[in-house]
C-alpha cells in the first residue's frame, strides 16, 4: 500500500556499487567513509547510467543510497549482484517492525519467505541527509545523531517541504499504531496505556517504560516494539516527554508522525 510518490531507499553492498548508481560529492564520500555500513542513507543525484527502475526512487532525480550493518543482508546483496530497493517490511504507515514476528503479523499472508537476522538493534530507521556543495540537509532523523553527521557537515538545514517527498519518512502521517497517541503527556487520562521514559511522575504507574534509566538509545530500541505491545489491547496511549538530543530527535520525529490524525493529511 505505499504511495508511488514514496521514494524507496536502495541498499548496497559497498562504496563501489553506490558509487556506479550516484554522483558523490566529497562531502558525500566523506560521509559514506565515516558512517557506512551504518544507519545513515544519502540521497544523492542519480547517475544517467543508473539501472534501478524510477518506480524505486518516485521519477525524482535523486537515489537515496545506503550499506546496512547486518552480516545477513550484505550477504545477500553482495550474493544477487545489484541494489535491492526495499521499504520496511510492514504496510505503509504502520509501526515498523523490528522482528520477523512483526513482519509475519504484518505482511505474512502476502510474502513467501522471511529471513528472521534478530531483532533490529538500533530500532529506528535510518537518518537520511542530502549532501550538497555547500553543507547537507536533514530530510529524516534517525538511528544516526545530528551531533554526529554535523562533525563532518557543519549544521544541518532543514528539508524545503515545498520541494515535496523526497526521501522516505517524510509523510506527515506515519510509523503509526491504531491507537491514538497523547505525546509529552505527565498524566494518565482514563483509559490510557502509559508509555513511560526514565523515572514516571509521581502517582503515574507506567504500562511500559521506554528506559527505566532514561538512555536514549535503549528506548530507540524498544520503541515500535512497546508501541506495537500497547496498541494490542488500548485505544489511547499516553507517551511522556521524550528529550529532544541526540537520538531523541529521531525519536520525537517518529512519535509526531505517529500521532498525526488522519485528516491532518488532507487539509
Amino acid at each position: 500500500g505505499r504511495p508511488s510518490f514514496n521514494p524507496l531507499i536502495c541498499h548496497v553492498a559497498d562504496l563501489a556499487m553506490a558509487e556506479s548508481l550516484a554522483d558523490f560529492s566529497p562531502l558525500a564520500r566523506a560521509l559514506a567513509v565515516r558512517f557506512w555500513p551504518g544507519p545513515l542513507t544519502l540521497v544523492l543525484p542519480r547517475r544517467s547510467s543508473c539501472p534501478v527502475h524510477e518506480l524505486a526512487t518516485a521519477g525524482l532525480p535523486s537515489i537515496g543510497l545506503r550499506i546496512p550493518q547486518h552480516i545477513a543482508t550484505l550477504e545477500i546483496i553482495s550474493r544477487v549482484g545489484r541494489p535491492l530497493a526495499a521499504p520496511s517490511a510492514n504496510p505503509s504507515e504502520q509501526l515498523s517492525p523490528t522482528t520477523a514476528a512483526h513482519v509475519a503479523a504484518g505482511l505474512g499472508a502476502r510474502i513467501d519467505l522471511i529471513l528472521d537476522g534478530g531483532t533490529c538493534r538500533a530500532g529506528l530507521e535510518s537518518t537520511i541527509i542530502a549532501p550538497g556543495e555547500d553543507g547537507a540537509v536533514m530530510l529524516r532523523a534517525g538511528a544516526l545523531a545530528r551531533s554526529e553527521i554535523e562533525l563532518l557537515t557543519g549544521p544541518l538545514r532543514s528539508p524545503d517541504h515545498a520541494a515535496g517527498i523526497v526521501a522516505p519518512g517524510m509523510l506527515r502521517r506515519h510509523y503509526a499504531p491504531r491507537a491514538r497517541l497523547r505525546l509529552g503527556a505527565t498524566s494518565v487520562e482514563s483509559g490510557e496505556a502509559f508509555l513511560a521514559f526514565g523515572a514516571p511522575p509521581s502517582g503515574v504507574s507506567p504500562s511500559l517504560n521506554l528506559s527505566i534509566r532514561g538512555d536514549l538509545e535503549e528506548a530507540a530500541a524498544n520503541l515500535f516494539a512497546m508501541l506495537r505491545t500497547l496498541d494490542e489491547s488500548h485505544s489511547m496511549i499516553a507517551v511522556a516527554p521524550i528529550p529532544g538530543a541526540g537520538l531523541g530527535e529521531g525519536i520525537n520525529d517518529r512519535l509526531k508522525r505517529a500521532g498525526a490524525v488522519a485528516w491532518q493529511d488532507s487539509g
